[in-house]
Order: structure tokens, then sequence, then C-alpha cells
């Protein structure tokens, strides 16, 4: 049985975006449904494993046949215009704003075009270090996205934290040797349980620095609902 961890320790945090900082899974939802539909392939099927995941290798998985650059700018442009229901996550802003400057990052399977119209819409600020599809060539849950994050960062992959709410995002922190928080935002407890905690609400967390200077730590407390 695992044992809950209340407290964590790091140099950095790195955050998934969608479904952790904003929440957008309607929209995510609506156009991959209509996508999906275009091309006769199963929403709820394709819906499953699309959730953290970049939207080249999902197409490039499922229609090798298509163009898939041209298929990419088509989906991500149609989210991008899709601001219905799109609203910044609970506790995210907060959380944010007790983090110091340089010491945090997004780490996302969306194009920066994406993850910059959905922060501007969400009105969090655009991070010194934001790691998008565009920036790598394996996506999650390969681990070069978030090893980028840290490199950026200037911290080792071992003193990093990451906050997700995909399986595909927990295997590519876990696979960079990081620890990760799991919020059910997009899936299940059971579903996340690779995680080292998983909690329901970014409120539940707590951010406060371990001392002063560039070698201090975050300390990250958990609440327990």
């Amino acid at each position: 049985m695992k044992i809950p961890v209340s407290q964590f320790h790091c140099a950095a945090i790195l955050f998934d975006l969608d479904g952790v900082l904003v929440d957008s899974t309607r929209s995510v939802a609506r156009q991959w449904s209509l996508w999906a539909e275009e091309n006769n392939l199963d929403p709820a099927a394709l819906l499953e494993i699309a959730h953290g995941r970049r939207t080249i290798e999902v197409i490039q998985e499922l229609t090798p046949h298509l163009a898939a650059d041209s298929e990419v700018r088509k989906i991500e442009a149609r989210e991008a215009a899709d601001t219905d229901g799109v609203t910044v996550m609970p506790g995210a802003k907060d959380l944010i704003a007790a983090i110091p400057q340089g010491r945090w990052c997004v780490v996302t399977s969306g194009t920066r075009l994406l993850a910059t119209s959905r922060l501007q819409l969400a009105r969090i600020p655009i991070p010194q270090v934001l790691i998008s599809a565009d920036d790598v060539v394996n996506g999650k849950p390969h681990p070069e996205p978030y090893l980028k994050g840290a490199r950026f960062l200037g911290q080792e992959p071992a003193e990093c934290l990451v906050i997700e709410d995909a399986p595909a995002g927990i295997a590519a922190a876990r696979a960079g040797s990081m620890k990760v928080i799991a919020l059910t935002s997009t899936y299940p407890s059971a579903e996340l349980q690779q995680a080292d905690a998983v909690v329901q609400s970014l409120t539940q967390l707590q951010v406060s620095t371990d001392g002063t200077g560039p070698g201090s730590l975050l300390k990250i407390s958990i609440r327990q609902n």
C-alpha cells in the first residue's frame, strides 16, 4: 500500500499546462471529436490516447496517411480559437505567485501558439521557460520535454518536481528521475498511481521557500481533504 506523501522539497517546479494550470478539457474534447469524425475515427477511443501527448504523434499513430504538419496546424488553430469554457484551474494563480521567479516553468504537449494563447486567456504570466511541442523531438511519455525544462531552468532533474494530470506526463517525469504530484482533473486517481502523490486540486498545495538565495529549496506541502 502506498503511503501518502505530504511534503516535498525541490529546486524547481515544472507544470503541465492543460488540466493543470488551465481547464481546457471541453475545448480539447470538442476539437478532437470533430477531427475524429472528419476522419472516420471513434472520438472516445481517440480521446483516450490523446490527452497529454503531442498532437503530431497522435496523428502519425492514427492517420499515417495524412500530412501530419498540416493536420496539427488545423487542430491547434481550432483549439486556440475555441475558448468556450476554458478557465484557469482553481489555485493555479496563487500557487504560481508563491514560487520565486525563474524557479518554475511550463512543459506542454501543445504548440507554443496554443500554450501562450491559453496562458493569456487564463491571465497566467508566461514563464521565462516554456517547453512546447515545437521544442522537442520526442513528446511525452518520453522524458525529453521535462529534461529540457529542467536544463533550461538550470536545475538537475532529480531536484525538480512535476505537476501533471495525465499518465503520459507522469511516465515522462518518472523516466527523467523527477518526483510527480498528479492532479485528478482529467483521469481518476486509479490511473495516476505512478505519481508520488495524488491531489484533487491545486488548492491543496502550498509552496514556501526553505531559506534564501539561489541555493534555497522550495517546500511543497499537501493539505489532505
